[in-house]
């Protein structure tokens, strides 16, 4: 199910979410706003509108309701009537159902355009823009999104951009364009990501989910994983289980892991306070443990897509870790058959290996430990070392023999008021885990290589 502001996106309005389902007007043009009410009419929604602010005053209907309320037979027909060069406000009713979002997505972006067309299940969706435009920024935007196989085709006076995308799929084109600031532009691409990775940061930090109550959070993450994986399921117990195997699956089989829950629930109408890339709340927790963990994990799964790791990836999102683990504990056996390595994303600070639980506790053998070492060296990224660290999910992996870490998130003075997040390490564990997955024929061998020790392995279960 979407929100309305993922609606509006998705199918060209330009409204500013300033709560749940209210929503600042003021950089929408008065005919595409009449188009929208409109629009909530034929749906039957009830709304408010009053000095540039709409409320509504129902939450969002299925996607496919939203569609039959927006369309009509001559949709599309009149796109040209709108057209000069450097206007940025298309009318939302003369252009085609599907590529609507994409073409109010680029004109805000300032990527004028002077025709569009979502292919009508018959052709390829295509985009018509001036030769004003900045070719090479906007092949950043696109790749920064990881939205591949745009094709692009120079003409004498417009550039024809060409998309794979369905025209479902286009929705979604327009749904990752939203997340795009414009004061970002000009940035190069590794840049770009990172800026798109900490809005996906502020976006976990500003749900809901004591332990006990991680319904939002665990929606959001279903949400976000489903595209992206073969399986995906709740368990009995509430975790978020899911699987996605790469290019064959001929590589090593790794858990990804965080939890759910706060230790705690966030106050009401508190607000991030960015300190440079220290972000902190306003009042109360800031909830950064674990919500950095699962941005992390999300972020990675998305990269994956494109990368060249052949092998499976195991994803959990476990509830009531707080609570003293007890979602990992309640993780049904089978889901971990033949997994060769876990990596945990729960703990605090910048560069941490956690290879144990107060040094007496073994997650791992020595080796898988120096393994992440090794990667950060290459990768050029400082700091991260093996230590000893406290209790976490990462101990339920252990034991069931899973080589395990759990790496840092970014985050320090957690459960407290105090708490922080400092983005750019949160970022560099990001880095560290795609480094992680370019070896992967590496870790496949270390864990077999871990597996043939035999007198040391026995040490290492004897540990626990």
């Amino acid at each position: 199910m979407k929100t309305w502001n993922q609606l509006f996106i998705r199918h060209g309005w330009l409204l500013v979410e300033e709560a749940e389902n209210q929503f600042n007007c003021e950089f929408e043009t008065e005919n595409n706003l009449q188009f929208l009410f409109e629009c909530l009419g034929r749906a039957e929604i009830p709304y408010v509108y009053h000095q540039r602010v709409l409320t509504l005053l129902e939450n969002a209907i299925e996607e496919e309701s939203w569609i039959e309320s927006i369309d009509y037979p001559s949709r599309g027909r009149g796109e040209g009537l709108w057209f000069q060069p450097g206007l940025a406000d298309p009318k939302v009713q003369e252009l085609d159902l599907y590529i609507s979002g994409v073409v109010r997505q680029l004109n805000r972006l300032g990527f004028y355009t002077t025709g569009s067309c979502d292919g009508h299940d018959r052709r390829a969706p295509y985009v018509m823009l001036t030769k004003e435009c900045q070719i090479e920024m906007l092949n950043d935007v696109f790749l920064a999104l990881d939205i591949r196989r745009v094709h692009c085709r120079e003409h004498r006076n417009y550039y024809l951009f060409k998309f794979p995308q369905s025209k479902n799929g286009l929705l979604d084109v327009a749904e990752k364009m939203g997340q795009i600031d414009e004061s970002w532009l000009g940035n190069d691409v590794d840049l770009l990501k990172e800026q798109l990775f900490c809005k996906l940061v502020e976006e976990l930090l500003m749900i809901p989910g004591e332990s006990g109550n991680e319904y939002k959070v665990r929606q959001f993450t279903i949400d976000k994983l489903s595209p992206l994986v073969d399986y995906l399921t709740i368990d009995h117990a509430g975790n978020v289980l899911a699987e996605k195997t790469y290019r064959g699956g001929n590589g090593p089989t790794i858990l990804l892991n965080a939890h759910l829950d706060i230790v705690c629930e966030l106050e009401k109408n508190r607000k991030i306070v960015k300190n440079g890339p220290i972000w902190s709340s306003s009042k109360g927790i800031l909830g950064a443990d674990d919500r950095a963990g699962i941005a992390i994990i999300l972020w990675v799964m998305e990269q994956l897509l494109h990368s060249p790791f052949s092998g499976k990836v195991k994803v959990i999102f476990t509830v009531e870790e707080e609570n003293g683990l007890v979602g990992a504990r309640r993780v049904d056996d089978y889901f971990l058959w033949g997994t060769d390595a876990a990596v945990v994303v729960d703990r605090r600070g910048s560069g941490d290996i956690v290879t144990s639980c107060g040094g007496y506790i073994s997650f791992c053998h020595p080796e898988y430990g120096s393994f992440f070492e090794k990667v950060a060296y290459r990768e050029g990224l400082s700091s991260w070392a093996t230590t000893a660290g406290g209790s976490s999910d990462t101990r339920i992996w252990a034991e069931h023999g899973i080589q395990s870490v759990n790496l840092s998130a970014g985050y320090r003075n957690e459960h407290t008021d105090d708490e922080q997040l400092d983005v750019f390490a949160c970022y560099q564990t990001v880095k560290l885990l795609n480094g992680i997955f370019k070896t992967g024929n590496e870790l496949r061998s270390l864990v077999r290589k871990i597996k043939r020790k035999q007198p040391a392995s026995r040490q290492w279960k004897k540990a626990q």
